[in-house]
């Protein structure tokens, strides 16, 4: 499965927010937009108690806030990027520069999720496919980028 078939152009933004809550705010209200959130409310909820319980700050630059519901239809990804950086609690310390959010429904099969979850660790672990990331100049080149991967 192709990441580009998950992100479309509108959910990949350039960050304004500098701090951890506000980023997952703003990532939040991203991927609300999509039809398969199905309760805002609840998926928001859900989204903060998963963080509480870990920093998904996992090193590397990035952060991949996610959560499994069922208040979630099928799967929505969200990426944003913040070249400056921006302190997210990450296991290693380093400021996040591309955070990247999954909303999954839990009637999905759980093998799934973590093949995508596996995908996006293994693809943004490469500094220079972050690189190029980051130094994209659109969301057009960026679905590129995921496609070509």
């Amino acid at each position: 499965m192709k990441l580009s078939s998950l992100v479309s152009p509108d959910r990949i933004v350039d960050l304004k927010s500098r701090t951890k809550s506000d980023i997952l705010k703003e990532m939040f209200r991203v991927i609300e937009r999509s039809p398969d959130i199905l309760n805002k409310n609840a998926f928001e909820k859900s989204l903060i108690e998963r963080e509480n319980l870990l920093t998904t700050g996992i090193g590397n630059e990035i952060a991949i806030p996610h959560v499994q519901t069922d208040v979630v239809k099928g799967m929505v990804i969200a990426i944003g990027r913040c070249p400056e950086g921006v302190d997210f609690d990450s296991l290693d310390g380093k400021p996040v520069k591309i955070v990247i959010m999954i909303a999954s429904s839990n009637q999905q099969p759980r093998t799934e999720f973590l093949k995508v979850l596996a995908k996006i660790v293994n693809l943004f672990r490469e500094e220079s496919f972050r690189k190029k990331i980051l130094k994209a100049k659109d969301q057009k080149e960026i679905i590129e980028l995921l496609e070509s991967s």
